[in-house]
């Protein structure tokens, strides 16, 4: 798939089918959201692989719009570590990282939706809790993953009104 294609194309799917993400889809995902843009070339994210299923669906008791993790088979959570970039550059790093995990999944025929978790500090601790996150890294989101279990056309978001030119 072209790279604008992945682009435009790429909606937030939140139903799967019971068909696993294979290991090198894993890879190819965790490698694109490394291959992300990062300030001063920091690269402060962590990534947590979540295929276990207990600790997917434990996602949702806290977390109030993760249920579709019941249905997924792979879940990513990435993470900002606040040693390696000091300044809140870690969240435009991370964010750049999730976009590219959301992206690539599209590219690979699978389906993905960000779910928010910075910076609700209610939900931060509860992910750092569930999932064992030391203090000096915090969850940015959590990317669900799987094989869509319906097609979603593509939206046409582009508006005019949003473009401003040389000045506002």
């Amino acid at each position: 798939m072209e790279a604008i294609q992945a682009i435009m194309s790429r909606r937030s799917i939140r139903k799967y089918t019971p068909e696993d993400v294979s290991p090198e889809h894993e890879r190819q995902l965790l490698e694109a959201a490394m291959a992300a843009p990062s300030a001063h070339n920091r690269q402060p994210w962590h990534f947590i692989v979540i295929r276990d299923r207990e600790t997917l669906d434990g996602i949702p008791e806290f977390h109030g719009y993760s249920k579709m993790l019941k249905e997924a088979p792979l879940a990513i959570v990435v993470c900002g570590d606040t040693e390696v970039q000091t300044t809140d550059f870690w969240i435009h790093d991370c964010s750049a990282a999730t976009e590219n995990i959301l992206i690539a999944a599209n590219a690979l025929g699978l389906g993905a939706v960000w779910l928010g978790v910075h910076p609700g500090k209610e939900v931060i601790e509860n992910t750092r809790k569930h999932l064992g996150i030391p203090d000096h890294v915090v969850p940015l989101g959590i990317v669900s993953i799987g094989h869509p279990a319906a097609e979603k056309p593509p939206g046409d978001r582009y508006n005019e009104e949003r473009v401003h030119r040389d000045k506002w």
